[in-house]
């Protein structure tokens, strides 16, 4: 279902980036399943270039079971850009929830006004994608903006609206990219170096997409896939899922 928009990222990456595979964690970049109602496999990519450190896809195909695509760009750590953050899902065709949002390392006024601001314009134009759902796992204050999209949709809008959406955020946040001038300061690069651990050590602490990883591949691979791969700048902590 969502091939579509994986290809989309990978042009639009190619086009514009000399990119490098990265190694993904033995076991990790794929994986199959036949716990659950439709046979499921996972499928993960992974690359950097002089201007991201990382970045990461997964696509979970459980036929009518499920479609999932996810994705984080992390900028170079002397860029104090937003991440890109992508989730599409779909659980059946009544159940499809859409995220697409540059993901503020920072809150204050100035850093919003530069990298998120840009967005106004599309987050305008996809009014009815930027529906007020609340969010059950996170705090919207953080690591999400104002011009988030985030929507419950179907089928329909998933070709007609989101992917026209998916892609000006791509197009957007690549433009943004372009003004983007390198940090100077080992003080300031730091600070971004422990933003992105900030950044990782919250999402996996929160990340629901673990339940789903768990009753498809076991609770052992989604531990690893969690702190090895999606989120390799968190430190694991004792949670009993």
């Amino acid at each position: 279902m969502y091939k579509v928009f994986q290809n989309y990222l990978e042009q639009a990456l190619a086009e514009r980036f000399s990119l490098t595979e990265q190694a993904i964690p033995e076991g990790l970049q794929h994986q199959k399943s036949d716990r659950g109602r439709n046979p499921a496999e996972i499928t993960s990519w992974c690359y950097d270039c002089p201007e991201f450190r990382k970045i990461r896809y997964t696509y979970i195909d459980a036929g009518a079971s499920a479609q999932v695509f996810n994705s984080v760009i992390y900028p170079g750590f002397e860029y104090e850009m937003p991440m890109l953050g992508i989730d599409l899902l779909s659980f059946g065709k009544k159940k499809i929830l859409v995220v697409i949002d540059f993901q503020p390392l920072f809150q204050d006024e100035d850093y919003l006004e530069k990298y998120i601001d840009p967005m106004r314009t599309l987050r305008y134009k996809y009014d009815d994608l930027a529906q007020d759902l609340g969010m059950k796992f996170y705090d919207a204050n953080q690591y999400f903006s104002k011009n988030l999209l985030f929507a419950k949709v179907d089928e329909q809008s998933v070709e007609e609206r989101v992917f026209p959406a998916f892609k000006d955020y791509i197009e957007l946040y690549f433009e943004v990219f372009k003004e983007v001038k390198p940090l100077k300061s080992e003080q300031a690069i730091q600070r971004i170096v422990q933003a992105h651990k900030d950044y990782d050590q919250y999402s996996a602490e929160r990340d629901p997409a673990h339940g789903l990883f768990s009753s498809y591949f076991g609770e052992a691979w989604a531990d690893r896939f969690l702190y090895e791969f999606l989120f390799a700048d968190a430190q694991p902590v004792a949670v009993t899922h």
